[in-house]
């Protein structure tokens, strides 16, 4: 019986995941410096000022979420600290999960309808008796 050819050759496919990572690895490398260039060491949403001790927890975010749109003015980023960036994601997640956004384009969870506390104060009262 010849080789199969639909199964796959683990040499070649190791290959070409080192490749596509070596290959992302170096764009982000390109835009980050770009935008490390263009832009103040501060977080866009927070404030945070870096130097060059923490520089590594500053990033870059795509505005548009497209990590392929790298103009060369910088448009398409902002330096966002480690926790602001996730915050900014977690956003796209919420609204995925949740639906509907509010009126401010803030995701809006479901509204509770459970009132843990309801029978609270006549507890208190009979507790006196």
């Amino acid at each position: 019986m010849a080789g199969n050819d639909s199964t796959p050759n683990s040499a070649r496919l190791d290959r070409v995941v080192a490749e596509a990572q070596a290959s992302r690895a170096a764009r982000e490398r390109g835009y980050r410096e770009q935008a490390l260039k263009l832009y103040p060491w501060v977080c866009g949403r927070c404030g945070r000022e870096f130097t060059r001790d923490n520089l590594r927890e500053l990033t870059v975010h795509h505005r548009d979420h497209n990590h392929d749109n790298n103009p060369p003015d910088g448009s398409n980023w902002e330096l966002l600290c480690l926790y602001c960036h996730d915050n900014e994601h977690a956003k796209y997640v919420d609204a995925a999960r949740y639906g509907a956004t509010a009126a401010g384009g803030e995701a809006q969870a479901p509204t509770a309808t459970y009132k843990g506390l309801a029978g609270l104060a006549d507890l208190l009262k009979g507790k006196g008796s």
